[in-house]
């Protein structure tokens, strides 16, 4: 929604005591605002103390539904959960970095966790398009964090290859494991993935 100049003007107009009413209504209607506003304003937290507790809850969550569901059929909702936490911290924090190498660590517990039961298909595809958002993702930071970076892509990476049907996988949907090192990821791997998918894979 646009909001005219008129409209605009009229807001400004409100009493102080209007506009505090205002915002507290909006506020209880929109809980990742709150949080937001709560964050920006006086929380002592800062967006990396947020980032280290999440890695803690990542590997206790992932480990916790893979000791409750021995089957995919279960476990990947269960995933899919957790990184709704990844979603919300960002939107909160508009952590960056952590966008990317939270949404790696869960990649990486999950390789390490999942069922040994069940078909698998539809969970790596579901972690495979999460690395190559990562990849888009990383492209966008600045470089002096692709260091800090390195070491989870390259757990990813040796997870994929010490798994044959995992490797098949990845490469079947245009993932080269090379581009899991940082500095190797194409120029142009958004316009990569956009073709990737163009061509029916990652589904």
């Amino acid at each position: 929604m646009e909001y005219s100049k008129e409209f605009k003007e009229a807001i400004s107009n409100f009493t102080s005591q209007e506009k505090d009413k205002l915002i507290i209504r909006l506020l209880k209607k929109d809980r990742i605002l709150s949080h937001r506003l709560y964050f920006e304003l006086i929380d002592p937290e800062t967006a990396d103390d947020k980032r280290n507790q999440l890695e803690t809850i990542i590997k206790e969550e992932v480990a916790a539904v893979a000791k409750k569901y021995g089957r995919t059929k279960y476990f990947l909702p269960g995933i899919r959960r957790i990184s709704a936490k990844i979603t919300e911290h960002v939107k909160i924090t508009t952590d960056k970095f952590g966008e990317v190498s939270l949404a790696l660590l869960l990649v990486s517990e999950t390789f390490k966790n999942q069922p040994k039961l069940g078909d698998h298909y539809k969970l790596h595809i579901y972690l495979l398009n999460k690395i190559f958002r990562s990849l888009v993702l990383t492209k966008k930071l600045d470089t002096d964090y692709f260091l800090d970076l390195r070491e989870i892509f390259e757990t990813v990476q040796k997870q994929i290859t010490d798994n044959k049907v995992l490797e098949e996988l990845s490469l079947h949907n245009g993932l080269f494991l090379s581009w899991l090192e940082p500095y190797n990821i194409p120029d142009d791997i958004d316009q990569i993935l956009k073709a990737i998918k163009a061509d029916g894979l990652l589904k």
